[in-house]
């Protein structure tokens, strides 16, 4: 996701560089954004649910109200907005000059900035508690759990301010109810994989917590206005080495200074989305958008990314049938005798069988999941097919 908010921001740059009616334009992004926030829920609210789960349906009460393409679309309309009336009407002519046309923007994210990092580590966040999944027979139903914090600026599961602002406003009924933090030592005796709760497990490991939540989005919408940057150095420098090197020097500043971040105590963590998270994943998409530039752009090599063309043409209908498992959840509705003897799971199974190993022969499965998305890709491309929204 890191590398697709970053590409939002590029593309926005060249989409709004010339706005005609700025009332009109925003009417179109905020409609584009209420349909993507939409199609999120759909997908990632919670009526589907996912590989190895032929059920589907959800609850109002408890459906997931933030995800991934909310995430995106919340970044999409805050960082059009600075595009469309916070820019500039500035000829640029020289370094000076792109200062003047978009320090504003910079501004805003500063504040932006600023306003994650007083929330971060100024928010007190007290004892709170959530109803936990019974999972001893001694135990009829869920019963209350409560987390014990009373503190400021911890980066801990259980006592961070992104899951309690989440928590207070959302209503813990309404969150991820699998996040990251049940694959470690403490809540998983399968470390780093999900299972069963080790003896003495904190009370938290069974708390939900939303990686794509309110506060943490904020870090999301700096990234987009970090690509921003990158589409702005493509508009106005017209020597591609120019835009090669300035991107190179952008890109390794913010990689430079996500490690830094890190030994000063700000860790890479992508379920709180910490700044140096932030600056590592800019700076690699960045890097990786230069690298695409030199080859395609600059060598003219364009077969060797021919497969990420086609993917890209259909990026949204791929990440929906794809990545939200609705194409190899239907795909698993066809079985043999029992849901198990499916063609997604039996053609995993044979690969970890022929590598005798379970992580290759996944790791061959998901490559092999890659490619045939790709082919999907140079399918609707060769057919003219683009769907959008």
């Amino acid at each position: 996701m890191p590398f697709f908010l970053f590409g939002v921001g590029v593309s926005i740059s060249l989409v709004f560089k010339k706005a005609s009616s700025k009332s009109l334009v925003i009417k179109k992004v905020v409609l584009r954004t209420v349909k993507l926030f939409l199609l999120g829920l759909f997908l990632q609210g919670g009526y589907f649910h996912g590989r190895n789960n032929l059920a589907y349906g959800v609850a109002v009460a408890k459906i997931r109200w933030l995800g991934v393409l909310q995430r995106i679309s919340t970044g999409y309309l805050l960082a059009s907005i600075t595009e469309i009336w916070l820019v500039r009407n500035v000829m640029v002519d020289s370094p000076t000059a792109f200062v003047q046309k978009y320090y504003i923007q910079w501004i805003v994210a500063t504040l932006l900035l600023s306003l994650y990092m007083c929330l971060f580590y100024g928010l007190y966040v007290p004892n709170w508690e959530f109803q936990s999944p019974s999972l001893t027979l001694s135990t009829n139903g869920p019963h209350t759990q409560i987390v014990h914090c009373g503190v400021r600026g911890s980066l801990e599961p259980p006592c961070n301010a992104v899951g309690y602002i989440d928590g207070y406003f959302l209503g813990e009924q309404h969150l991820y109810r699998h996040p990251v933090y049940r694959r470690t030592k403490d809540c998983s005796v399968n470390s780093p994989d999900f299972g069963p709760l080790p003896p003495h497990s904190p009370e938290w490991c069974l708390a939900p917590f939303d990686p794509e939540g309110i506060l943490s989005s904020l870090m999301a919408v700096l990234a987009c206005i970090v690509g921003l940057h990158f589409g702005h150095i493509l508009l106005h420098h017209k020597c591609q080495m120019h835009r090669v090197v300035l991107w190179s020097m952008s890109s390794f500043a913010l990689l430079f200074s996500g490690f830094v971040l890190q030994l000063l105590g700000i860790p890479f963590s992508k379920p709180l989305y910490t700044l140096s998270y932030m600056c590592i994943t800019a700076g690699a998409s960045g890097l990786f958008l230069t690298i695409i530039f030199y080859i395609v752009d600059v060598k003219h090599f364009r077969k060797p990314v021919v497969l990420l063309h086609w993917m890209g043409m259909n990026a949204l209908i791929i990440y929906a049938l794809a990545a939200c498992d609705i194409f190899p959840a239907a795909v698993q509705g066809f079985y043999w005798r029992s849901p198990e003897n499916n063609l997604v799971d039996g053609l995993e199974s044979l690969l970890q069988s022929v590598l005798h190993s379970s992580k290759w022969g996944t790791l061959v499965f998901v490559l092999l999941e890659i490619l045939f998305w790709c082919l999907v890709g140079g399918f609707l491309h060769m057919k003219g097919i683009y769907i959008k929204l």
